[in-house]
């Protein structure tokens, strides 16, 4: 390929020297047609176009490639493996090539796919603890042996990259006040600023300009833990483009291909671990020869330390339905009998329901994400048993009722009478008294002494030798002055019959 300067040679040979063709390849010692072709071009560019050059070093693993890549294409684009996940998995088959040659492949056969999308980001900088980003993306996993999509919470510290992903099966205020508790126990600590896009879970109203008006809960949040939550202008995701990036990351490495648990605690378990594992292993994009992870130690000794824990709960009012249930999500958690009709506090956490009336805790659920289901705990029930007895054959909360073994020996012996369910009832009504505990041991002496009915009598035995008449009206408290200097100024102080006289 001629260089800029020899063509300008040519060209001011002939057009200004007035040379012809021979002559000008005869003085530059270069060919007549290369002449004649530079001068009857209209302007002086040139370009140069490479021909392809073929895979030889991929060999027989283009077919292989060729297979994935056309096997990718039919899943949805969270689930389609990036060229350095192909490069990986080729060099476990024995691949010995380079990556750039998978890289040039893979960008040929998309590009020949039409599937090439090309994006452009604006680079952000930021100084050690000035910032973390928060963002949400949805992934797909295989959850007990079905395919299920679940959120995930990213937080990411915009100086070190050092990031976590925690899952969730969707996305309210309280999952996102608890993605921040995981977060920042993770990180041991916090920074200045949150920046988010304008997610309804936090932003109520998006103001004028950068103004917004937060959620009040997860305002708290933030007040405790000591940062200043910004929003991202909107349709502006670059102004969180750390984050934005991230998602893919952690969708390529993470759950590519499609994870197997059995559990979320499982998959949290893991994506902590893989998390921790990537940044000491990933180069810092901007410090080359350190990792994340040590870029990231050197900023935990400058982050805001980590405060108590915050209570991550919304409220949400609700009065007891006459059958014992408070609604929340379409789903009906028992509470105590004795609370019907009352308006009470439903504290709604990440994984489980609390329900509370004037600061009690009347009730305690582990949180269903199913839909139009009653969860019950039996014993909110058992004290409606003494006017309702019939309700221990069929009602639905005693039919999930668990009893230790001691208790259930009990109740299969009395099954055998027929007051068998009265008296049985009696012993329920012990547990709110005494505790399970208690009456469990209470039903184990009974067991070996051969006679079920002397549970209620070991519970409340009677008082032996009672105490004498004049015991029960002692003063618990004796006054500890003599009393009797009053008798004697009364008395002194008491008119005679004369004076009374006297005075009539």
């Amino acid at each position: 390929m001629l260089i800029m300067e020899t063509i300008g040679k040519i060209r001011r040979l002939h057009y200004v020297h007035g040379k012809g063709f021979k002559t000008i390849a005869r003085e530059l010692n270069l060919s007549k047609n290369t002449v004649k072709k530079i001068l009857r071009k209209d302007t002086p560019k040139t370009q140069y176009q490479r021909s392809h050059q073929g895979y030889r070093v991929l060999g027989s693993y283009v077919d292989r490639l060729r297979e994935r890549l056309t096997g990718d294409i039919q899943e949805p684009k969270r689930r389609r493996r990036t060229a350095k996940k192909l490069y990986l998995e080729l060099q476990s088959e024995g691949y010995e090539g380079s990556y750039d040659a998978v890289h040039e492949f893979v960008v040929h056969w998309r590009r020949e796919q039409n599937k090439n999308l090309s994006k452009a980001f604006v680079p952000l900088e930021f100084e050690a603890v000035e910032a973390f980003q928060f963002d949400w993306s949805e992934e797909e996993i295989e959850l007990a042996g079905i395919i299920t999509r679940i959120k995930v919470a990213h937080t990411r510290l915009c100086y070190s990259r050092y990031f976590l992903m925690v899952a969730y099966p969707n996305e309210q205020l309280e999952m996102v006040l608890d993605a921040h508790e995981q977060a920042f126990l993770f990180f041991g600590g916090t920074c200045r600023k949150g920046i988010y896009d304008n997610m309804k879970t936090a932003v109520k109203t998006v103001l004028w300009g950068k103004e917004r008006e937060f959620n009040r809960r997860f305002l708290q949040m933030c007040s405790h833990h000591l940062f200043e939550p910004i929003a991202c202008t909107p349709a502006a995701g670059w102004e969180k483009g750390q984050v934005e990036n991230q998602v893919n990351t952690g969708r390529c490495n993470f759950f590519t291909p499609l994870v197997k648990v059995d559990s979320l605690e499982e998959l949290n378990t893991y994506l902590e671990t893989s998390c921790r594992t990537w940044a000491k292993k990933t180069p810092h994009p901007e410090q080359k020869p350190k990792t994340v992870f040590e870029v990231y130690h050197e900023e935990i000794s400058s982050l805001l330390p980590y405060r108590v824990y915050f209570d991550n709960y919304k409220v949400v009012p609700q009065v007891v339905s006459p059958y014992s249930f408070v609604l929340y999500d379409t789903n009906n958690y028992s509470v105590e009998v004795s609370y019907v009709g009352e308006s009470v506090q439903i504290l709604v956490y990440a994984k489980k329901i609390v329900v509370k009336f004037q600061d009690k805790t009347i009730a305690s659920h582990e949180r269903s994400f199913g839909r139009h289901q009653r969860i019950y705990d039996p014993w909110h029930y058992v004290p409606l048993l003494e006017r309702k007895p019939g309700a221990l054959r069929n009602g639905a909360p005693f039919k999930r009722l668990t009893l230790p073994s001691a208790m259930q020996s009990v109740r299969n012996k009395l099954s055998k009478y027929s007051d068998g369910d009265h008296q049985f009832i009696r012993i329920l009504l012990q547990v709110p008294q005494h505790g399970l505990q208690a009456v469990e041991e209470a039903c184990s002496v009974a067991l070996s002494q051969g006679g079920c009915a002397l549970v209620a009598g070991l519970l409340n035995p009677p008082l032996r030798n009672p105490p004498e008449e004049s015991e029960w009206l002692t003063l618990s408290s004796p006054p500890t002055e003599d009393c009797d200097h009053y008798n004697q100024i009364y008395l002194s102080k008491t008119p005679t019959l004369r004076e009374v006289a006297y005075a009539i």
